[in-house]
């Protein structure tokens, strides 16, 4: 039986697997929270917190299994990338968090965290961050299979396709879920630069993940 050509679609179906994994807390807020006296915008700060640990979780077991998927199934393994970064990536890598320390302060009229912290109290506080984590982990899997199969189509690895999917699917989708076209596109400018973070990271999931974590949280 003649063996199945990998494709840049393989890479494109894993993306948006992970876009689906991010929808997941739709579901759960629509869906399945309402049957256990959980009603959005109306949540106790136990519920905020059940709701947060079990997107987590939801969140973590998609992300490993499209990991391990890719691995198994694709011989694509996120952490094989190493990349001593030279100067230029420092550079970028700092800008790239200044722009989107920037982004938000100016979107939040302040500074994102200490805004949070003083609205959400320090129990709630530290919850949504590690929720933030775990969101920040799965876009970062949008970018880096949306990057591959992009990249497998074009041979070309210098433009962000990565970010573009990103921008077009999570990016987009807050206009729907925020009913804001102004935020969905500063969403959008969000996740395109996640994706030139990824490259001048050097394609380095152990330094892109931290990266993204910090652009998506400050």
């Amino acid at each position: 039986m003649k063996e199945k050509k990998i494709t840049g679609a393989d890479y494109l179906y894993l993306a948006l697997y992970a876009f689906a994994g991010v929808g997941m807390e739709l579901v759960l807020l629509n869906m399945i929270e309402p049957f256990f006296g959980m009603k959005t915008g109306a949540y106790t700060t136990p519920q905020h917190i059940i709701h947060w640990v079990i997107t987590c979780i939801v969140w973590l077991g998609a992300g490993l299994f499209l990991i391990q998927l890719a691995k198994k199934k694709y011989a694509f393994d996120l952490l094989k990338c190493k990349s001593s970064l030279r100067l230029w990536q420092w550079v970028g890598i700092i800008l790239c968090m200044v722009i989107s320390a920037a982004a938000h302060y100016v979107q939040w009229e302040g500074f994102k965290p200490l805004l949070e912290y003083q609205s959400n109290g320090a129990v709630k506080f530290v919850f949504q961050y590690i929720y933030y984590v775990f969101e920040s982990f799965l876009l970062s899997l949008i970018v880096i299979f949306g990057q591959k199969a992009f990249e497998m189509w074009f041979h070309n690895d210098k433009i962000p396709y990565g970010g573009i999917v990103l921008a077009l699917t999570w990016g987009l989708m807050h206009i729907v879920t925020k009913s804001s076209v102004e935020v969905g596109l500063l969403t959008a400018l969000s996740g395109f630069l996640y994706g030139s973070a990824y490259l001048v990271a050097g394609k380095d999931y152990r330094k892109t993940l931290p990266l993204m974590c910090f652009m998506f949280m400050v």
